[in-house]
């Protein structure tokens, strides 16, 4: 029973990550400057990718505070929601329903960080979606399996998380996950995300740089039921930093660094030569 739930966890977890939006599909991270940013592939834009299947000149994304236009250049075939677009304010998650506008294949949307705005491009055909190498994990050991004594913190805290990109961002903590490893207890900060239920665990351990990947891992624990809840590690997972050098990956604070080895979850990529380590520069 507990083998086949954590089967179907890696069954969602695999296509979740190949779907035409996933991870995979990321091709390029470009940080909006005040005022004009003309895209495209030629070389007299502001933002150049140099990219199969862009036009010249895409079109232009302006920036006035925290308004967000897009104007498209003439015939550049851009479309969102099935219509044609002249000019479009954008909307990220955070605000509302994410605004997504499509050229072929490509995908482009809003994304904020802090106080800092940037466009995501996605390609349902990129390489590394359409050479994906698979995913592969330590055994299922239901040992890994805890359950955890959930401290509440009240008020709420707030965690400063930075990302591989080096930019901090605070995040909301309700609390702190307790449990025992061998007779040792060990506790794990959550953080809250919007919209989402679950509370999100961003952790590092002492397998990281050896058998998974070096800058920690990922995990989701449902929120507590009379001060506990089961925190599972055989579905520790790779955060897209993994498969994506164009992300912008949180990493774990001080306190979520384990001293242990959690021998349980996602292992390292295969593909290890499409991503990036913490710290490596990435164009504008």
């Amino acid at each position: 029973m507990y083998q086949q739930e954590i089967e179907n966890w890696r069954t969602q977890r695999l296509g979740r990550l190949t779907a035409t939006d996933g991870w995979l599909t990321l091709v390029g991270l470009y940080w909006l400057e005040a005022g004009e940013n003309r895209f495209g592939r030629g070389t007299g834009n502001d933002i150049v990718m140099e990219y199969p299947g862009l036009p010249e000149q895409v079109g232009m994304f302006t920036l006035h505070g925290k308004r967000i236009v897009f104007h498209a250049a003439a015939d550049s075939g851009v479309i969102s929601g099935g219509v044609p677009v002249t000019e479009l304010e954008l909307r990220s998650g955070a605000q509302e329903e994410t605004t997504i506008l499509q050229l072929g294949t490509i995908s482009f949307q809003l994304i904020q960080l802090a106080d800092r705005f940037g466009i995501r491009i996605r390609d349902s055909a990129a390489p590394a979606r359409t050479h994906f190498k698979g995913l592969q994990y330590f055994a299922i050991e239901p040992r890994w399996r805890l359950e955890a004594r959930f401290e509440i913190y009240s008020p709420l805290r707030q965690l400063a998380i930075v990302n591989v990109l080096g930019i901090e961002e605070q995040m909301d903590s309700p609390g702190a996950l307790v449990f025992d490893v061998d007779g040792q207890t060990h506790r794990l900060d959550v953080v809250l995300e919007t919209g989402v239920t679950d509370y999100f665990v961003i952790f590092a351990d002492r397998t990281n740089g050896k058998q998974t990947y070096g800058a920690g891992r990922f995990l989701y624990v449902h929120p507590p039921v009379d001060g506990k809840t089961v925190l599972d590690f055989n579905k520790a997972y790779n955060p897209p930093c993994v498969f994506s050098q164009f992300t912008a990956c949180p990493l774990p604070p001080n306190q979520n660094r384990l001293p242990i080895e959690v021998t349980a979850g996602e292992l390292k990529y295969a593909g290890s030569d499409s991503w990036r380590e913490p710290g490596m520069p990435l164009l504008r």
